[in-house]
């Protein structure tokens, strides 16, 4: 009897741990309120939270773990006062504590993207103001080595992300100040993995897209474009982005200012959402069609909040966490699976100045 409830409390326990998964918060600290990082744990059946941990951190704009979760990488914005930097750590998941490692010099102001390829050897930052992209070799001890490539793009650039194809084989950079996507090959086995000659799609003037994510299983990409208030739809195949369609994100009888920020695919790869701040605080809710990869609006959620700068879909799906970045808090959401739609929980993390958030897998 005690060999089977000792099998049973084990099971429970796993079950337990299972459904539960770490969160990181990136804030912006410049108003002295904010620590930087935080660590959470959340419940994914629940949708319950726990704070586990603070870090000291300068304007964490965002933040990604490696593969496996043993280090995350942060890029700090230091608004030009600094030279913006990257920044490693390592993390404890026993514990759920972050240790500095180290950090380099980000090769531009305002970093706002951080990016690890699946071999675990390169990570890519995108500079805003400084309109370039930097890599760096990854080190055995997690700490990052110095930049061997900064890549400037001409004009009046504007790099807002910077995204490993699905394939491993290509770097994808969105440039909001000069309308395009940039395509770069991508070699991991070399000393200098990007090749500098790019291929580019140029978006409509004055769309400014910002953030662009890649379906898992299906050969499509999502843009959001941060001036138009607009989602585009690619087909991806072997580093090309063929254009399929372009959606608004608001409303149609929307007539305020618009501000859209971050885009993501649901777990089940059924769904995309997007964020809109300026005058809207809204997230927009679009089913994908599984052939076509095409769009077709469902609806829309307001934040709860101002500013929704980030959000994220727990791993299982259930739900979706939303930071609203002046308004201080990150509201939680429960998802419908199957029409998409969302449902306020009631459940909230005050945070100050929440810009980014990323789960653990």
């Amino acid at each position: 009897m005690r060999l089977i409830l000792f099998i049973l409390a084990f099971m429970i326990s796993g079950i337990v741990s299972a459904q539960e998964y770490y969160l990181f918060l990136g804030t912006y600290t410049n108003k002295g309120k904010s620590e930087g990082l935080y660590v959470y744990r959340f419940n994914s059946q629940t949708g319950d939270f726990k704070k586990i941990s603070t870090t000291a951190s300068v304007n964490p704009s965002y933040v990604v773990p490696s593969n496996g979760g043993k280090y995350l990488f942060v890029a700090n914005e230091t608004g030009g006062k600094d030279p913006g930097q990257v920044s490693s750590f390592s993390f404890d998941a026993a514990s759920g504590k972050l240790q500095f490692i180290n950090k380099q010099e980000s090769g531009g102001d305002d970093p706002c993207y951080v990016s690890i390829d699946a071999t675990n050897k390169w990570v890519a930052i995108g500079n805003y103001s400084g309109g370039n992209l930097s890599i760096y070799p990854l080190q055995a001890d997690g700490s990052l080595g110095k930049a061997v490539q900064t890549i400037q793009h001409p004009g009046k650039s504007h790099v807002h992300s910077v995204v490993f194809t699905p394939d491993h084989h290509y770097l994808v950079v969105t440039d909001l100040g000069l309308d395009q996507l940039s395509i770069y090959d991508f070699d991991p086995s070399k000393s200098k993995p990007l090749n500098e000659q790019a291929r580019t799609v140029s978006t409509k003037q004055g769309a400014g897209p910002r953030h662009i994510i890649f379906h898992k299983k299906l050969p499509f990409a999502y843009t959001i474009e941060e001036l138009s208030g607009n989602v585009s739809a690619y087909a991806y195949k072997n580093g090309e982005l063929t254009p399929l369609q372009t959606v608004n994100s608001h409303p149609a009888d929307f007539k305020g200012e618009i501000g859209s920020a971050a885009i993501r695919i649901s777990p089940d790869g059924k769904f995309v959402y997007a964020s809109n701040r300026g005058a809207s605080n809204t997230l927009s809710i679009f089913a994908i069609d599984q052939q076509s990869g095409k769009l077709v609006s469902k609806g829309f959620q307001k934040t709860l909040g101002e500013n929704p700068r980030d959000f994220n879909i727990d791993p299982t799906g259930n739900f979706l966490l939303v930071a609203n970045e002046k308004t201080g808090n990150v509201v939680v959401f429960r998802r419908d699976k199957k029409t998409g739609l969302l449902k306020a929980t009631g459940k909230t993390i005050s945070v100050p100045e929440p810009v980014n958030l990323v789960f653990l897998y």
